[in-house]
């Protein structure tokens, strides 16, 4: 009996993920939701078969994902249990590709509602930010419908939040974790006030020239007995460069374990007035994170010779090198997070409105020390005697605050005809109050051991940035249909709107400290390296000849950019069953877009007032202007309960990300290479074609096999040029591309062979081509290659335990990519390819009573690292570490 009551519990909850778009359901329907799971089969807690329903009743080709699927596999974000579906793909931990198309052809929706992207470098928003404790599924739709954004290209992943209880719950978890990577780490004393308000206000004052001369004159500065006017314009100039954090000293220590803690609640009760129902649901989570890493960075000689050296250790490793330059780097990375959700809602009859806030703060905080060595440039340790050092010190504040309003309402007595709602207003916010990086050349000795540290003369030897960025969307949309019965024919006609305005601003704010002396020793004493980044005393500066200047970068880059987008779209669609055997879906969405971005414009950021962007008179150029039609079809055949067959057709469209189209420069985390936006890129156009094989059995085994090709106009794609020492990258369109594949997805009963085993997985096969014009693939080797980002397989397999007695549930759970391009190859080198991650996890969850969780997840047993690799040769490597996590959950 203790055994049921847990798998009822727990088939609630996934009856509540199914309704995520219903507030409340009443209570005499969800008990026979209940019992309906139950008797289904009681594999992954009762969820497997309740998720294959679903995405057996959807028109589309789909994949589902619950919440206790996420559970069983031990996921703690999006973007982690992303990863388990079907081609799907995971790049940084935060970024999701569908099959093999990078994160430029995914979106991603929150309860169907599009949101802003916290993240710098991308327009997409990085999955890693959702923690699963506020997520009931995940729905991933990999063939286009019209009810969908016409900005569709691999798929567009749904995050479906935690709706209200219809009893009351409540519950704790903590957790601990350690990493194998994380026995020692560098910490430092962060100063993260942001930029002085001296350096604010003399960039107006001194607009932007903080040159002896300038201060000279816009101050009228004249000699006195006791200074001459150089002298008081270099007090002053000491004095905006003395505002500036110079006290971030490293430390070398051990790093404290990764600890969670989060808490939920939620309850529904009846009001008297009018008979309806009020229910709420909120849950809080905070986790600290440490991370340590060694990294590898380089760029290789264009002319490789035969057997050339990967290392530098001696001199005629140096000589015959097979490197242009090469970075080491020991990265030291702390990330904190604090989430909340809260849900309140009410139910009358068959009508159903909510409130869902959801507000997350995401704070990273990283240093870096690298020791970088260039051939070239005879800066090498082993027969130079010399090489460079950089400490680098970065801390970056993301926050994403939603607010959204959803309704639904049934009209009985209007044939059933239903509406349902949302407005959702979000913003997401980053800034970085601390970016600095400290820059010495090093001096060894004929045996390699250090000797001394300068800052050379010249510019740049210290830089400091700041950067903020908003980012503001609302979205209102909604959908009417009405279900019909025409003879043999089950009908639902449906017809929707979708309206949205998004504004961005982006400011960065640089200073560099120059020393226009000759060089001056820093320090002697390896055992003081470590604080070498506060060798920028009062004394020194007002001692040496140091001064601070505005960094501006040099046309045709900027630094700062205001963009907007405003997309107006509406459908209409039909479903059409016959005699419960073939099923025939499709529509037509007619969406406007208009897209503006500005650099260093005088307008003010006014979120609430977007048609400013859109006036002619302020936009020239790097404007996207333009409205179609985007039609979708989907014919399938049923073959009663236990086997369908799909075919889908849809026209899509992939457009430039906002920073795509303005010439900023910014540092890619992906790739370190500086990228700059090109004003030239157009829009890409899909044609997507789908076909669909699912076999359904017993107990919730299924199969499914699909075929998928693409065909894209106008790719956007990623060009490279290489200097003494390093890449800078920027973004062409490509002729023609196209990408086509098979997938493989199943749950099997392994019972026959052992009692509570069973298995379940994926696997995908496919392939990509673009070409891109010799006139615009700038030094590109191959014009002709895969589409970047692109794999040739994913695969994931899991072997699954549940006990007979319901106390004890395991899983193992591989995943692995098949190699992908992380850059093209230019002047003769070949394309770098990301080598494959053989991802294998442990997780393992006891029951020892009916309100206690006990468990224990083992993550990268096999203790893989990234690695990059171009011409057999590594380019690119950074440690992972292998992780074990014990978490205790109870429930009130």
């Amino acid at each position: 009996m203790k055994t049921r009551y847990r798998v009822n519990k727990i088939s609630a909850a996934v009856g509540l993920c199914l309704l995520s778009g219903a507030v409340l359901a009443q209570e005499q329907q969800e008990d026979k939701v209940i019992e309906e799971v139950v008797a289904t089969g009681t594999r992954l807690q009762g969820s497997a078969a309740a998720v294959v329903q679903e995405r057996k009743n959807q028109a589309f080709v789909a994949d589902i994902l619950g919440s206790e699927q996420i559970s069983r596999t031990g996921d703690s974000d999006a973007a982690s249990a992303l990863r388990r579906v079907t081609g799907l793909t995971l790049v940084d931990g935060k970024f999701i590709y569908v099959r093999g198309l990078g994160e430029r052809y995914s979106s991603a929706r929150l309860n169907g509602a599009s949101i802003p992207s916290p993240d710098l470098t991308r327009n997409v928003i990085p999955l890693d930010i959702f923690p699963s404790n506020v997520i009931e599924s995940l729905s991933v739709q990999k063939a286009y419908s019209p009810n969908m954004p016409a900005a569709f290209g691999g798929g567009n992943v749904d995050i479906r939040t935690k709706s209200i209880p219809s009893d009351f719950v409540a519950g704790i978890q903590l957790g601990i974790e350690g990493n194998t990577n994380n026995s020692d780490g560098y910490t430092y004393n962060r100063d993260d006030s942001g930029m002085p308000d001296a350096l604010k206000t003399a960039i107006v004052h001194y607009q932007g020239d903080f040159s002896l001369r300038n201060i000279i004159s816009r101050d009228a500065l004249v000699a006195t007995d006791s200074a001459t006017a150089a002298e008081q314009a270099r007090a002053i100039n000491n004095g905006l460069l003395e505002s500036l954090p110079r006290n971030m000293t490293l430390k070398d220590e051990s790093l404290d374990p990764n600890y969670s803690a989060q808490a939920f609640i939620g309850d529904s009760f009846e009001e008297p007035l009018f008979g309806g129902t009020i229910g709420f649901i909120a849950s809080a989570k905070y986790d600290n994170k440490w991370e340590y890493a060694d990294r590898r960075n380089a760029v290789i000689s264009a002319n490789l010779a035969d057997g050339c050296s990967t290392t530098m250790d001696t001199a005629d490793d140096v000589a015959n090198s097979c490197f242009d330059s090469l970075v080491d780097s020991q990265i030291t990375n702390q990330t904190e997070r604090l989430n909340g959700l809260l849900t309140v809602g009410y139910r009358w009859k068959t009508h159903n409105i909510s409130y869902t806030k959801i507000y997350i703060k995401d704070n990273e905080d990283e240093s870096e020390i690298s020791v970088s060595q260039n051939p070239s440039q005879n800066i090498t340790i082993a027969q130079d005697n010399t090489a460079a050092l950089d400490q680098k010190f970065t801390y970056e504040e993301r926050k994403l605050d939603i607010d959204q309003f959803r309704g639904q309402h049934t009209f009985l007595d209007l044939m059933g005809l239903g509406v349902d709602w949302h407005y959702t207003q979000s913003a997401a916010t980053t800034d970085i109050p601390l970016k600095a990086t400290f820059s010495f050349s090093e001096d060894y000795d004929d045996d390699g051991n250090y000797v001394s540290s300068e800052i050379s003369g010249g510019n740049g030897q210290a830089e400091f940035e700041y950067v903020e960025m908003d980012d503001h969307m609302k979205n209102w949309g909604g959908n009417v249909n009405l279900p019909l019965t025409l003879g043999r024919f089950e009908v639902e006609l449906k017809a929707g709107w979708d309206f949205i305005d998004r504004a961005r601003y982006y400011t960065t704010s640089s200073f560099f400290v120059n020393n226009s002396g000759s060089a001056i020793t820093v320090n002697e004493d390896a055992d003081e390296r470590l604080n070498m980044a506060s060798y920028l005393t009062d004394d020194f500066i007002e001692s040496e000849n140091v001064l601070v200047a505005f960094n501006e970068p040099e046309a045709p880059e900027a630094d700062d950019y205001l963009a907007a987008q405003k997309t107006d779209a509406g459908y209409g669609s039909f479903d059409v069953f016959f005699d419960n055997t073939w099923r025939l879906s499709g529509g037509v969405r007619y969406e406007a877009f208009k897209q503006v971005a500005l650099e260093s414009s005088s307008l003010i950021f006014d979120a609430d007032d977007l048609e400013t962007y859109f006036n002619e008179d302020n936009i020239a150029e790097r404007t996207i202007d333009s409205d179609d039609f985007y039609p979708a079809l989907s014919l399938t055949y049923i073959g009663g309960e236990t086997y369908q067959l799909r075919f889908g057709y849809g026209e899509t469209v992939v457009r430039p990300d906002l920073r795509e189209v303005v010439p900023v420069g910014y540092y890619d985390p992906r790739t370190d290479i500086r990228t700059t936006g090109s004003t030239t890129l157009v829009s890409s156009t899909l044609k997507n074609y789908d076909i669909r094989y699912e076999l359904y059995g017993d107990n919730g085994d299924n199969l499914a096999l699909s075929l998928f090709y693409k065909d894209i106009t106008n790719p956007i794609e990623t060009i490279l040029s290489v200097g003494d020492s390093s890449y800078t990258a920027s973004f062409t369109n490509g002729n023609q591309a196209e990408l086509y594949g098979l997938e493989a997805e199943w749950l099997y009963d392994l019972s026959w062979a052992a009692d509570g085993f069973f298995t379940s997985g994926n696997i995908t096969l496919s392939d990509s081509e673009v070409s891109i014009d010799a006139a615009d693939a700038g030094n590109l080797t191959n014009t002709t290659k895969r589409m970047n980002g692109h794999s040739k397989y994913v695969a994931n397999f899991q072997l699954n335990y549940d006990s007979a007695n319901g106390e004890h549930s395991a899983s193992l759970v591989y995943n692995v990519f098949g190699e992908r391009i992380l850059a093209s190859g230019i002047n003769g080198r070949e394309d770098a390819y990301e080598q494959p991650f053989q991802s294998l996890d442990f997780v393992y969850s006891y029951y020892p009573d009916f309100n206690s969780t006990i468990k224990l997840r083992l993550r990268n047993i096999l203790g893989e690292d990234q690695e990059v690799m171009q011409n057999g040769i590594t380019v690119r490597s950074r440690t992972i570490g292998t992780t074990a996590q014990v978490t205790y959950k109870y429930d009130f």
